[in-house]
């Protein structure tokens, strides 16, 4: 009896000491997100997603023209992946498609998505101390600066091939406008950009939701559920076009105060729609009209919000949650072979998503948030 009683006693024990130490140690414990924010495994599966884009243009060509905007874009993930020590073949790589362009704009000279691609190019000059590489860029911004810019953007008489109609065009114009000042030290051209951005967020702004009508014929539309129609990737391009026009303003700017107001705002209001499974779905203000997650909304919000830790525009406790879910929502998205799913499909407005949609603007995205990502957990 008294060696069943010290058996009893015993195991009580041991339940005693392991219900102790997993109260006491529950809070340390790796989470499946934790391990995905370590430096290496965030720089693990940005090669994976940027080698499989890269492996896709060199064995079967490009999808779209590559001084597209959709390339572009995509071309703004690779340069940040690039830009981390140890990574010149992704600079390599776009040198390489900016010397077989002759570092040339496209064809619509005047419209936003056509010279996204000078984002990339000012970067590049920088970086390599390369005048030629914006040549072509500088004599194209020097006519946009020349513009009077008196049109009002009512989306009639082709107004989007002139000026900033359209949402999606403030992360492709004011950036490569932004970055061509940091590559020439010529303020003009960051001036035309801060100038025409308050006047495209004067026409699409919406001051009470903190987010952009894609363009005029959005105004008055309503969702599904009677709520106003924000799509999620034109927003994600709005506040990710927001941060890198930051990067460009000096410190002493007159619209810096305003541009951190706006930022914090629509900050604010992305993080209070993020939804359970770490995503924003394509419809903002009625996710369950597409109710999957998108991945490029997702990463263009990941990494402005990262950005903005980086740059202590926003506060640790209440953003990281949302960007830890965020980045997992993302990196379950890519498949095993490095293709980034759950990317909607080229357009204007909300719409289906699968998880086998892709698209390069999707990638540039991810690439984008996964660099910031990096220096965020390597300075903490």
């Amino acid at each position: 009896m008294q060696k069943n009683s010290t058996k009893y006693s015993l195991m009580c024990a041991v339940v005693l000491f392991l219900s102790i130490s997993q109260g006491a140690f529950a809070h340390i414990k790796p989470t499946p997100t934790d391990s995905l924010l370590k430096p290496n495994s965030i720089l693990n599966i940005m090669h994976r997603v940027a080698d499989w884009q890269l492996n896709q243009w060199n064995s079967k060509g490009f999808n779209h023209p590559p001084v597209d905007w959709t390339n572009a874009a995509c071309y703004t993930g690779i340069y940040a992946l690039g830009a981390i020590k140890g990574n010149d073949k992704y600079l390599d790589a776009l040198v390489k498609i900016g010397t077989d362009l002759h570092w040339q704009t496209g064809r619509n000279r005047f419209m936003a998505d056509d010279y996204c691609i000078g984002q990339t190019y000012s970067l590049l000059s920088i970086k390599y101390n390369d005048k030629k590489m914006i040549g072509p860029f500088v004599l194209l911004a020097d006519s946009i600066v020349n513009k009077p810019h008196d049109e009002p953007l009512d989306w009639k008489n082709n107004i989007h091939n002139r000026e900033w109609a359209w949402c999606d065009a403030l992360f492709m114009g004011p950036t490569a406008l932004g970055y061509l000042s940091k590559a020439t030290n010529n303020p003009a051209y960051l001036n035309t950009a801060t100038k025409l951005w308050w006047k495209t967020t004067a026409y699409l702004y919406d001051p009470a939701e903190h987010l952009y009508f894609r363009d005029g014929s959005y105004l008055n539309r309503k969702e599904k559920n009677g709520q106003k129609v924000f799509w999620s990737r034109g927003n994600g391009w709005v506040l990710a076009g927001l941060v890198r026009v930051m990067e460009s303003l000096p410190a002493n700017s007159p619209d810096k105060k305003k541009f951190e107001k706006l930022y914090q705002d629509m900050a604010a209001k992305i993080a209070s729609l993020q939804q359970p499974d770490g995503s924003w779905h394509a419809s903002l203000l009625d996710p369950a009209s597409f109710p999957v997650k998108e991945t490029s909304g997702t990463g263009f919000y990941c990494y402005a919000l990262t950005w903005g830790l980086n740059h202590k525009l926003l506060d640790k406790k209440t953003y990281w949650p949302v960007i830890k879910k965020a980045w997992a929502a993302l990196t379950s998205s890519v498949h095993a072979d490095g293709m980034l799913g759950n990317v909607q499909r080229i357009g204007d407005s909300p719409d289906m998503v699968t998880e086998n949609s892709t698209e390069v603007y999707g990638i540039g995205a991810f690439l984008l948030t996964g660099s910031e990502l990096y220096k965020y957990v390597g300075n903490h």
